[in-house]
């Protein structure tokens, strides 16, 4: 017996008249609507809308402005996924993200106190996820839309460094070139101080042509060009110099794809406040230490233990400390997740950095919440889950002193931190 598939219920579009309370956390306009919180991007507190709801909520008319709207200085500013803050003044823009970290301390029921935001000036971020597709009409080279896969073709971005906005053209005749018709590849630039750093995620292994212009690509301003297939090795398309940053006065070869603090200023800020909460601590224990950003920026005149997961990383670690005969620095490659360090270990040094993942450290926050350790800094990109370690501390005994915000992802609604704590008793 055949049975048809009922037809879908045609429903009408529903609008509806909405007054803008606040942002939320990822810096859309929040109101309610019968009995339910609806986010309506590009929309500021006060501002009275009128919107579309569906599976997303669309603003249609917008019933006057916030004094705190400016016009946009990006030309690609709305389809462009990239920002989500660019008609918020600087000010109240740099008060929401204060207030990013105030509310994920006062969810967990924390108090301290949090500092004005250090923002990043525009045209300084140095690292960039971009996507790549090669169509009939040519390739495309930008980020994603908002909430789409649609890739926005970039001429111009008022966030980056001029020198990857200076690369976007090359760039996009290069995917062009080692692309098939229809394919795509996600494409990683960061600037250091050798140069940029430009690594591919290919869908397949490049055929000898393309790995000849890959290679051809490494000239300066471009200091390596690396390609992978997903879930594969990265591999070395061409490095005429080493690829190198530095942190501090020590230079450190980065490697394949490591990570970096996304803008100098915001690596300064960090540097500065992970500097001053460490105070006078002679012997520290940096965690999550990645390529050693507070290592290096530490090291003079103390004894530093970096400890990272990831093999490559304390590699870099180790091998600058030797070329800076930096004895005292050492490495130990450790998974923290699995195996944070235990509190006999942690009495050894006067002070601790920990500077996790987004997803945080509480395996680690639990067993520093059992040790002696003086003070104790956190790092972290994540509000939400720096204030879940946070409180995990204070139940252990220690107390927050003071929560600096750092701004490095200018015109969105992330936020990264530092807190320093010392214990109680």
């Amino acid at each position: 017996m055949n049975r048809r598939r009922p037809r879908p219920i045609s429903r009408p579009i529903e609008t509806a008249e909405l007054t803008i309370e606040r942002l939320g956390t990822d810096g859309a306009g929040l109101a309610h609507h019968d009995g339910r919180i609806l986010a309506v991007p590009d929309a500021l507190p006060g501002e009275r809308v009128r919107v579309r709801i569906g599976a997303a909520v669309t603003l249609l008319e917008r019933h006057g402005d916030s004094p705190d709207r400016v016009t946009p200085p990006c030309p690609h500013y709305g389809p462009c996924g990239g920002c989500s803050l660019q008609h918020l003044a600087a000010e109240p823009y740099a008060a929401f993200k204060r207030e990013l970290v105030v509310g994920a301390l006062a969810r967990q029921g924390l108090e301290a106190p949090v500092r004005a935001a250090l923002i990043s000036p525009p045209a300084s971020r140095r690292r960039a996820g971009l996507e790549a597709r090669r169509l009939a009409g040519g390739t495309v080279l930008g980020f994603h839309g908002r909430a789409s896969h649609h890739i926005v073709d970039l001429a111009v971005c008022p966030v980056l460094r001029p020198e990857l906005v200076s690369l976007l053209p090359a760039l996009r005749d290069l995917s062009g070139a080692v692309l098939k018709p229809g394919e795509a590849a996600s494409i990683r630039l960061t600037l250091g101080a050798s140069g940029i750093d430009v690594g591919l995620e290919l869908p397949s292994e490049p055929a000898l042509a393309a790995l000849e212009r890959l290679s051809g690509f490494a000239r300066p301003p471009v200091a390596r060009v690396w390609w992978r297939v997903a879930g594969s090795a990265p591999m070395l398309a061409a490095q005429p110099e080493p690829f190198r940053v530095r942190f501090g006065e020590v230079a450190v070869e980065l490697p394949f794809g490591a990570f970096l603090q996304a803008t100098e200023e915001g690596e300064a800020a960090l540097t500065d406040a992970v500097r001053e909460g460490v105070g006078r601590a002679r012997r520290i224990a940096d965690l999550f230490a990645g390529s050693g950003t507070f290592t290096m920026a530490l090291a003079e005149g103390r004894v530093l233990h970096a400890v990272e997961g990831d093999a490559a990383a304390v590699a870099a670690i180790a091998a600058a400390g030797r070329r800076h005969q930096l004895t005292q620095v050492t490495t130990e490659r450790r998974d923290l997740e699995a195996r944070p360090l235990l509190p006999p270990e942690l009495a050894a040094y006067d002070a601790v950095i920990f500077d996790p993942p987004r997803a945080g450290a509480r395996a680690q926050a639990e067993l520093l919440a059992q040790s002696r350790v003086p003070i104790v800094v956190g790092v972290s990109c994540n509000p939400a889950t720096f204030a879940r370690d946070a409180a995990i501390l204070a139940q252990g005994g220690y107390r927050l002193d003071w929560v600096q915000p750092v701004d490095q992802f200018l015109w969105s609604g992330h936020v990264e931190l530092v807190g320093r704590f010392s214990r109680r008793d």
